[in-house]
């Protein structure tokens, strides 16, 4: 009897041989799938993932341009830029930035609306990577505290940008207005391309009527950053361009002096060129310093000077909605010679009052008034203007008419708003004495 065989070396073999193929044929499967998948991320998709790559390694900044300056007749600066250090954060390139808010909050004692206001600015950007300032104005002091820890404080830097100044403060903020930060409201209204980079926009007078000469147009910089987001090689940029300066008419000793001749009183000045029309002075008083709206004015000081009853926020020499008084006397004038109702040599008498036909009431001249020794006397056209003489004007208006008077009037600009570039101008006095 034959001995039997423990192993079937064969069928072994046989097995062995078809796993191996089995094998070989999966890892060409793979490696064909693996080829195929390369092919099309190298070959067919390399734009997609080549822009998506240089997304996340190289980034466009943008530059804010340097507002214009301003200047008076005489070439003296009336607001300028000057360097001011912000803090600012990167948002792409901070972990947890709540965590971040709280570590700098101890460290530069935050108020809640510099975090709102960021907050608010965050929710407004328009470009990935963009920074977003936390605080302005940094102290010397606070920029000691900020660059000892900012190697662990990824996302985080201090920026120096240009801030509108205005070296006169109070004296010049009712005739050339200021620049404020740019809030929800004015976000909805401007272009969002042209002022990238930029936080304030001209809010009132001069700066807000010339915004866009006073822009300019902002510029660009590529840059090469690092995983934390620095700055590693500049590629490629287009300057800004500056905003355009402006001379303007005022003249800046002028207004001084119109400014110290109010001394403590309320009241406006305004002084104009008669030869050229230009403003030469506008002074309301009291007023506030404009360079408190420029960063962002605190609640408390804001409040001061909106409920003060002085109403330094009210600019007087062009919302005042006075009666012109005596000026109008030289139009009322030349308004009846020229329709013929009276000539050089008419004549009133004047006792000092005026009383209409049929009307018991007595008007008053002002010299009644003051000295209590009657009028005039007999006043003729040029006697009436140099000597203000109410009672001749009473006269000469009833022989014009109502019409007439409203007519001619409107023909030297009363009752309009003959004030160019400042948009805050009344356009119509309430009525005539």
């Amino acid at each position: 009897m034959e001995p039997l065989a423990l192993k079937d070396h064969d069928k072994e073999n046989r097995v062995f041989l078809a796993r191996v193929l089995l094998a070989f044929s999966v890892a060409v499967f793979l490696l064909i799938l693996l080829v195929v998948r390369l092919f099309y991320l190298q070959i067919i998709q390399h734009e997609v993932f080549s822009t998506l790559s240089d997304q996340n390694r190289i980034q466009v900044q943008p530059l804010p341009p340097m507002r214009g300056l301003i200047y008076d007749r005489h070439g003296e600066l009336i607001a300028d830029n000057s360097p001011s250090f912000h803090l600012a954060i990167t948002p792409e390139a901070v972990v947890d930035l709540e965590e971040l808010i709280l570590k700098l909050n101890k460290m530069l004692n935050l108020s809640d609306r510099e975090i709102e206001r960021f907050r608010k600015q965050l929710a407004r950007r328009n470009r990935a990577f963009e920074s977003v300032p936390l605080r302005y104005k940094l102290s010397q002091k606070e920029i000691a505290k900020i660059s000892v820890d900012l190697s662990s404080m990824p996302g985080v830097r201090v920026e120096a940008r240009l801030v509108r100044n205005y070296p006169k403060g109070e004296l010049m903020v009712h005739a050339i207005g200021s620049v404020r930060r740019i809030n929800e409201k004015d976000a909805k209204s401007i272009d969002p391309i042209a002022y990238l980079g930029t936080d304030h926009v001209g809010k009132i007078g001069v700066e807000k009527y010339y915004e866009k000469d006073l822009l300019g147009e902002v510029g660009y910089q590529r840059v090469e950053i690092d995983a934390r987001g620095r700055v590693m090689k500049i590629l490629d940029y287009s300057l800004p361009l500056p905003g355009s300066n402006l001379h303007l008419h005022l003249d800046s000793g002028l207004q001084q002096v119109a400014f110290d001749a109010l001394g403590n009183n309320r009241g406006a000045v305004v002084a104009i060129e008669p030869k050229t029309g230009g403003i030469l002075a506008v002074v309301s008083k009291p007023g506030y310093d404009p360079n408190l709206f420029v960063t962002g004015i605190d609640h408390f000081t804001y409040s001061k000077l909106r409920d003060s009853e002085s109403t330094p926020l009210f600019n007087r020499a062009i919302q005042g909605q006075y009666e012109p008084g005596s000026t109008i006397k030289p139009m009322l004038g030349l308004s009846a010679l020229s329709a013929g109702v009276i000539d050089e040599t008419y004549l009133v008498e004047d006792p000092g009052w005026y009383q209409l036909p049929g009307d018991e009431r007595l008007y008053r001249d002002w010299n009644w008034k003051v000295t209590g020794e009657g009028g005039h006397g007999k006043v003729t056209l040029d006697k009436a203007i140099y000597r203000s003489c109410n009672v001749f004007f009473y006269d000469v208006s009833v022989k014009l008419g109502i019409d007439s008077i409203s007519r001619d009037l409107s023909l030297f600009g009363f009752g309009e708003n003959t004030i160019l570039d400042l948009p805050e101008a009344k356009k119509r006095i309430t009525s005539f004495p």
